[in-house]
């Protein structure tokens, strides 16, 4: 890491569709090999099929199913006297919501089935509804912070 300057975080641009920082967001996470038109397609498709199976609009469910996956605490490793601590710490929103983002991409891929823009329609679904892997994932990382609550005095 680099002790000269500290690195300026980069404002997120608005896709050209929807006009979403999350769809933008989204995008990133998706994205393979610098390809940024074949995400955006991805994503696009994959609101289509939620505007097609749902009555509500689909960037509402994207909306809601980041709120449902965003956990609230995490875990991060403590080291303090030669033993190593899981000490539960709050999550920023920012952080939150890439943790929600990234885990429902990776749930996402890992689901059987050829097209990544249904599986990925089936993850946002779930995770809007407070089902599928993406929740399970925060409800264990909620989890783990309330089984180390005794290390929190730890926190810094």
């Amino acid at each position: 890491m680099s002790r000269r300057n500290t690195s300026r975080k980069r404002l997120v641009q608005p896709d050209p569709i929807y006009k979403s920082k999350l769809v933008s967001m989204l995008t990133a996470r998706i994205l393979k090999s610098g390809k940024k038109s074949i995400a955006q397609k991805i994503i696009y498709n994959s609101l289509e099929l939620i505007k097609d199976r749902s009555t509500s609009d689909p960037l509402h469910i994207l909306e809601q199913a980041v709120r449902n996956t965003t956990p609230l605490v995490e875990v991060k490793a403590r080291r303090i006297g030669g033993s190593t601590y899981q000490v539960p710490i709050e999550v920023r929103a920012y952080r939150g919501t890439n943790l929600a983002l990234r885990w429902i991409t990776k749930f996402a891929k890992e689901r059987s089935g050829k097209n990544m823009a249904i599986k990925l329609a089936h993850e946002i679904m779930d995770a809007a509804s407070e089902t599928g892997n993406s929740i399970r994932k925060r409800e264990e990382t909620h989890r783990m912070a309330e089984a180390n609550k005794a290390f929190a005095h730890y926190r810094y």
